[in-house]
């Protein structure tokens, strides 16, 4: 264990272990090979990776849905092997698939769900009633599934997850394919109850919502963990920036002269300007001032995630 692990290990309670975990399928595919990662106590943790690189591996074998071949996982210090109960019991997940009963209403679905879990109906009846609250589906508790929404399912699989009280939640891809806005309010629901101590370990596509959300990072490469780390500091390894510039005026035909960047005009009235991280936005507007050019706005092309991204994706 390095220096920083222990020093961490000593001030934060661990959530979740993964020590030299591995998955060889039969055939000899190796999915997974010796990771090891940790999260902490409160974390909102990203899980990330390119399609095919062991993520769904990862996150089965988390679960006890995928056998690990060798290796560690401990869920609130939990063995998964020794103490699986007590390991299960501790976890929440949130598939990506909507896989509810459609016939059974959101009430029958999460006391049904406490249940599998030893909790009896009278205990989970009103914390069912309080989640579902939560989750702004205290008028459709009693209808049927097949009737809900997209959206209202999706809460639903929130508080089936969150209803036997779990210290660690995992949510896979739980925005994909649905709208603006209740990407929005399934995010307010999730920084909600994290702040309230819910460790949360997120898998997404979406990377903006992982840099705005999650504290640290653990991005997985062909089977292997590319990167563990917290994302502040996983951030500041990006080198580049590129700005998009909306202009007030058509672009002049002539040459942009910038000793300090890549200039790509786009469109007679928007410029690309890609800057080592080095170079403050000050510096750019000095140079397009000194060129006679008003900007209206400016955006970042990517986010700095998504650029890393996929950096370690075309490594």
């Amino acid at each position: 264990m390095s220096l920083e692990k222990q020093t961490k290990a000593l001030n934060n309670e661990i959530a979740l272990e993964l020590s030299d975990v591995n998955k060889v399928y039969k055939g000899g595919l190796h999915a997974v090979k010796d990771i090891s990662f940790s999260v902490y106590k409160g974390d909102f943790f990203a899980l990330l990776g390119p399609n095919g690189a062991g993520k769904s591996t990862t996150l089965g074998m988390i679960s006890s849905l995928v056998n690990k071949t060798s290796g560690v996982i401990k869920i609130c210090g939990f063995d998964i092997n020794k103490e699986p109960s007590k390991a299960r019991k501790s976890l929440g997940v949130m598939p990506q698939e909507i896989n509810l009963n459609i016939f059974e209403t959101p009430l029958q679905i999460l006391v049904n769900q406490a249940g599998f879990f030893g909790i009896s109906r009278t205990k989970a009846l009103p914390y069912a009633k309080e989640l579902l609250a939560d989750m702004a589906l205290s008028d459709k508790e009693n209808t049927q599934v097949r009737f809900l929404s997209g959206g209202m399912k999706r809460r639903v699989m929130v508080a089936r997850a969150l209803v036997h009280k779990p210290k660690v939640l995992i949510l896979d891809e739980p925005t994909a394919g649905v709208d603006v806005e209740l990407r929005q309010s399934l995010w307010a629901i999730m920084q909600k109850l994290n702040k309230k101590g819910l460790t949360i370990i997120l898998t997404t596509h979406y990377l903006e919502e992982a840099e705005s959300m999650c504290n640290r990072i653990a991005m997985i490469h062909k089977g292997e963990v590319h990167t563990s780390t917290d994302m502040k500091s996983f951030l500041r390894t990006v080198d580049k920036e590129t700005f998009v510039f909306d202009l007030k005026n058509p672009l002049k035909e002539h040459a942009l002269h910038c000793d300090f960047g890549k200039v790509s005009i786009v469109d007679d009235i928007t410029l690309e300007i890609e800057v080592n991280k080095s170079i403050t936005l000050n510096q750019i507007f000095e140079m397009l001032n000194a060129e006679g050019i008003d900007v209206i706005s400016v955006r970042t092309k990517t986010n700095k995630l998504e650029k890393l991204f996929i950096d370690i994706a075309r490594g």
